[in-house]
């Protein structure tokens, strides 16, 4: 398949909703831009529930109970809001539906989850977790493009990744020409995502030739790791290379590695009930 069908397919996406843009352009923390977010959050039934919760989730261990959006984002900040809404967001450009081998939920599971263990890792590297949280979240938006646009290929990856029990870069590459790493490069492209998340994305399976603490090396582990404890509930699921550039580059202790285990699984269920709730 040429990339250029996958060019013309994002190009035909409509924009995202101007609040997740507003957001995705990291809008600063003054009163002002926080005024501004509150009320387009407010204006929206589902993201407000939905805001409310993740702030009084353990997630962010918040001592008094949160009662309102200007609250809520003041306490846990704009960038964490950026969470609920691009989740929100995303999962109607992809609806839940499934396909022979895969379902979008376990897909949405395991990107949540990756965000968690990406945002864990970054407070131990002391680099900005939600930034890491949300290359996370959006780490394999290329797999959602592709399984939802090109189903009958897609379904042909599936067959081939079952025959040869390989990975699904591999699978994708044989069959489609391209990969879901290389989609997604270009639909964050396409929705103006920063350079730092683009690359990110772009990076997730090979982040060799980025800085040692990249963003990229970062959700890189944060999906092996995700991968290796199963987090999605996908059967067949196997874990993807390593690099040993950015395993070792992370400069981690097998001690922390074992904390960032620990505190990924602790963390995963309540936010993936929070992201991953009915509209």
């Amino acid at each position: 398949m040429h990339f250029q069908r996958v060019l013309d397919q994002i190009r035909d996406l409509p924009a995202l909703p101007a609040i997740v843009q507003d957001l995705m352009k990291s809008i600063g923390p003054d009163d002002d831009d926080i005024n501004i977010i509150t009320r387009k959050v407010m204006l929206d039934q589902a993201l407000a529930a939905k805001t409310l919760r993740f702030a009084n989730s353990s997630f962010y261990g918040v001592q008094a109970k949160v009662t309102t959006i200007q609250q809520a984002i003041t306490l846990i900040g704009v960038d964490s809001v950026r969470h609920v809404v691009t989740a929100n967001a995303l999962t109607g450009y992809f609806p839940s539906s499934s396909s022979a081998g895969l379902n979008f939920i376990a897909i949405w599971r395991h990107a949540i989850a990756t965000a968690v263990c990406a945002r864990v890792l970054a407070r131990h590297l002391h680099v900005n977790q939600d930034y890491a949280f949300t290359a996370g979240l959006l780490h394999d938006i290329g797999r959602l493009l592709l399984i939802t646009y090109f189903r009958r290929e897609y379904d042909t990856v599936i067959a081939y990744r079952k025959l040869h029990d390989c990975q699904w870069l591999d699978a994708e590459q044989a069959i489609m020409g391209i990969d879901h790493a290389m989609a997604g490069e270009a639909l964050a492209g396409h929705w103006n995502f920063s350079d730092t998340i683009r690359h990110a994305i772009a990076g997730h399976h090979k982040p060799e030739g980025q800085k040692s603490n990249s963003l990229a090396s970062i959700v890189h582990i944060a999906n092996a790791i995700v991968h290796a404890l199963d987090l999605s509930g996908q059967e067949d699921d196997l874990v993807p290379p390593v690099s040993s550039g950015a395993w070792e580059g992370l400069g981690l202790s097998e001690e922390v590695y074992l904390q960032v285990f620990h505190e990924t699984e602790l963390q995963f269920d309540e936010v993936s009930r929070v992201l991953l709730a009915e509209k």
